[in-house]
């Protein structure tokens, strides 16, 4: 009977353990956005000539200008845009992103990264490898705040960093995908009031 108890409270510990964890990975999130947001500062920086708050209209005619010269090309479905990646990270990757609108204008950029050579039994082509790959890059992208580890209910353990308005976060897709989501904090304030469904990230 004792050792069945010392079992439960041990499981009850472990369990409390991993909420308060959460908890204090939340409230770490929660002071880091507040803190840069009182700042005033605006980062809409993206990559290669993307930012935040960049018309639809820009975006297309900026899109297309790099597609006229080879750097662009349609994206899978051809539903997205995609940047062929040669020498920015470790192995030859692609980069598929496009954006959310909010009053025509770039509030959100959903991206997807994966390398070309992916295979199920090449561990350094996976989805945990690339992730670490890609964390790398954007500290040298973006310098600034580092990223901070968050445990997300549904995305699981995802990488997140905020400077001024802008957040950054990094998590697995699939075992063969890393997703990286940029939002402007100020707009997503905004739409978040209007629709109090809506998570943090």
């Amino acid at each position: 009977m004792t050792k069945r108890w010392n079992v439960k409270w041990l499981c009850l510990a472990m369990v409390l353990l991993l909420i308060n964890s959460c908890k204090s990975d939340t409230t770490k999130y929660d002071d880091l956005a507040s803190r840069e947001l009182a700042t005033g500062i605006r980062k809409d920086s993206l990559f290669m000539g993307i930012r935040l708050g960049m018309t639809k209209k820009d975006f297309y005619i900026h899109c297309w200008d790099l597609n006229k010269k080879g750097i662009f090309t349609d994206g899978a479905g051809s539903m997205t845009v995609l940047y062929k990646m040669k020498s920015e990270l470790k192995h030859p990757a692609t980069m598929n992103f496009f954006p959310d609108f909010q009053e025509n204008k770039i509030f959100k950029m959903r991206v997807t990264f994966r390398y070309d050579a992916f295979a199920p039994w090449n561990k350094n082509m996976m989805a945990d490898s690339l992730r670490t790959d890609v964390l790398n890059l954007y500290k040298k992208w973006y310098g600034g705040n580092d990223f901070i580890t968050v445990a997300d209910s549904v995305k699981g353990t995802i990488f997140v960093k905020v400077d001024g308005n802008r957040r950054i976060v990094v998590g697995k897709h699939d075992e063969a995908q890393v997703k990286v989501v940029y939002t402007d904090l100020i707009e997503e304030k905004k739409s978040t009031s209007r629709d109090k469904t809506k998570s943090n990230f």
